[in-house]
């Protein structure tokens, strides 16, 4: 599968995290044209917040909201589950401390928003604020890791530093030659958290599921969508689709569509988790952009997430090997420990990381490429983007987080990619 056309996402396994979790019966396919004032495209994180907020700002409105799989199963539901309180790595700019203390204080606003809804969804996923660390066991990602200890020198943020045995009893690993850990992270099941999020949107909103949007074409007055089987005219759309919005005409120049692959154990005995540490929830992630993300829950599982496809989702089982012997690097004590799941997730990624965001269109409203960072942030650009189209006074997104840059077209797209790509692994071949 091939996304640089792609509308919508057909992953080749089930999402690991939604298999967890208690049956869940989805919101009916939209199978009758219809009419709204403005039509979601995507119901991830930022798809429900934009369309919560909307709802907020004109409860008379009428909003359609549009998934192409459903709550929990699509890419909202195949991350790692870390909601970050502040920048990521790639973000940290010692030059700007100033636009950084304002992006981490939105951030940490829409975390505490996030917390309120899932306390009052009744909805169990796991919420924890168990902060992450960040290691490196390799040079590179010796000297990303020194960049991000000075960036939160400099920004006035905790932190501890942590020499390969103080780490090790932490997460009982000794792959790592050191490591940080920040307090500014929440941990969750990011399905329970997909579905706790839905269950917050108000009457006001009509969801449908496994309702992929196909096209989106202006029309006079509005925009008229269609899904295999219905077609739309709205007044108003907000494309929240991240990855696949290029495959609607959107962004196209701008982002581009990676899939990276986690896996998650089954849930490991008293010897077993023995050997992971003293903390009974953790997060780790890579200092270096292409190393490994590693969890555990809280219910005695390990997650694992590495490796990177361009456009197109690799075979899982050779992934599964290639994971299997990453856990084993890291842990070898737990060798011959089963995954339950291993499963593939596209995410939209922008050459500066930073996301497209705004009206590029007369009534067309885009929030994508999350860069790997989708939750909080996510959540906190759709949010805004409703109060754009509202008139409402909201920060400058494209001042504060960045403005996606231009990319070349294909092929010299894919060959530069192959070619810092496989630069970039030569130098982290330490970390993965």
């Amino acid at each position: 599968m091939n996304t640089s056309g792609k509308k919508f996402p057909a992953y080749r396994r089930p999402c690991g995290w939604n298999a967890l979790l208690p049956a869940r019966t989805p919101a009916a396919a939209l199978t009758r044209d219809t009419e709204c004032d403005v039509a979601v495209v995507g119901a991830g994180y930022t798809g429900i917040a934009a369309a919560r907020r909307w709802a907020e700002l004109a409860p008379g409105d009428d909003v359609l909201l549009l998934d192409a799989s459903t709550i929990g199963e699509g890419n909202p539901g195949r991350n790692s589950g870390f909601l970050l309180e502040i920048a990521l790595a790639q973000d940290a700019d010692t030059k700007n401390l100033a636009r950084m203390r304002k992006c981490n204080a939105l951030l940490q606003e829409t975390m505490a928003g996030i917390v309120a809804d899932v306390a009052a969804s009744g909805i169990d996923c796991g919420l924890e604020r168990c902060g992450t660390y960040r290691a490196a066991a390799g040079s590179e990602g010796i000297v990303a890791l020194d960049h991000y200890r000075r960036f939160l020198e400099a920004a006035g943020l905790p932190f501890d530093e942590l020499d390969c045995d103080a780490l090790a009893e932490r997460i009982g690993s000794a792959f790592y030659r050191r490591g940080l850990f920040s307090p500014h992270c929440y941990l969750a099941q990011p399905a329970a958290l997909a579905r706790a999020l839905a269950a917050r949107l108000p009457p006001s909103v009509r969801l449908h599921e496994a309702s992929p949007v196909v096209s989106i074409d202006a029309e006079r007055g509005g925009w008229r969508l269609r899904t295999p089987r219905a077609g739309i005219t709205a007044r108003r759309v907000v494309v929240a689709n991240n990855a696949f919005s290029k495959g609607l005409g959107v962004a196209r120049s701008r982002i581009v569509g990676m899939y990276t692959y986690g896996a998650l154990t089954g849930r490991l005995d008293a010897s077993q988790l023995a050997h992971c540490g003293r903390d009974p929830q953790w997060g780790l992630l890579p200092a270096h952009r292409l190393g490994s993300t590693l969890r555990r829950t809280r219910d005695g599982r390990l997650l694992i997430r590495s490796y990177y496809g361009y456009e197109q989702e690799a075979d899982n089982a050779v992934i599964e090997k290639r994971l299997c012997a990453a856990l084993e690097r890291r842990y070898p004590a737990l060798a011959g420990a089963a995954f339950d799941a291993v499963w593939g997730g596209a995410t939209g990624f922008t050459y500066n990381a930073s996301p497209v965001w705004g009206e590029p269109a007369r009534g067309l409203y885009v929030s994508v490429g999350c860069n790997g960072g989708g939750v909080v942030k996510g959540t906190l650009f759709g949010r805004l983007l409703a109060g754009l189209a509202h008139g409402a006074e909201v920060p400058d997104v494209p001042a504060l987080f960045g403005r996606a840059s231009w990319m070349p077209p294909e092929p010299l797209r894919r060959l530069g990619f192959a070619l810092i790509a496989g630069l970039e692994r030569r130098r982290a071949q330490a970390e993965v």
